[in-house]
């Protein structure tokens, strides 16, 4: 490195220094409540849901799809108002975990990307996102499912 090249370095870790010096701390437990009392509360209005649609007389398993189906509708809606946003700025993960995020997350990319038209914009960026999560799930359950049939082979 030349003398430029190190003078430069140098004035750069300087300022990294006294950036960190008074970059705000993060306020981890306090995000941690919040994370988890809203992502709790996505939670109880799907427990609610389920149970209400049980009670109208589905069988579980039509109860369980309807109130998925009903939270991604949910969080599409209130993505495309604009408000799911703003949830997600103070309550952090807490509405990145459930089944909410995902929708918010697809949700997002296709209004971002709707001018550049429904095939190439909608359709093409939203699974960017989406693609990593679909691609993270189905590996996820097929080594669930592998270790828990070797788990059964064995007991």
């Amino acid at each position: 490195m030349d003398k430029q090249s190190k003078k430069k370095k140098k004035l750069e870790d300087e300022y990294q220094q006294i950036a960190d010096k008074y970059r705000p701390k993060p306020k981890v437990f306090m995000n941690c409540i919040k994370a988890f009392l809203v992502g709790g509360l996505i939670c109880v209005i799907g427990q609610g849901l389920g149970k209400l649609y049980a009670h109208l007389g589905m069988d579980p398993v039509t109860a369980a799809n309807t109130t998925v189906a009903t939270l991604v509708l949910l969080s599409c809606l209130l993505t495309g108002l604009g408000v799911y946003d703003t949830i997600g700025q103070w309550a952090g993960a807490g509405t990145a975990v459930p089944v909410t995020g995902f929708a918010n997350s697809m949700a997002s990319a296709a209004l971002e990307h709707k001018s550049e038209g429904w095939v190439l914009g909608v359709g093409g960026n939203m699974f960017k996102i989406a693609g990593a999560v679909i691609t993270f799930g189905v590996v996820s359950a097929f080594l669930v499912s592998l270790i828990q049939l070797i788990v059964k082979m064995f007991i």
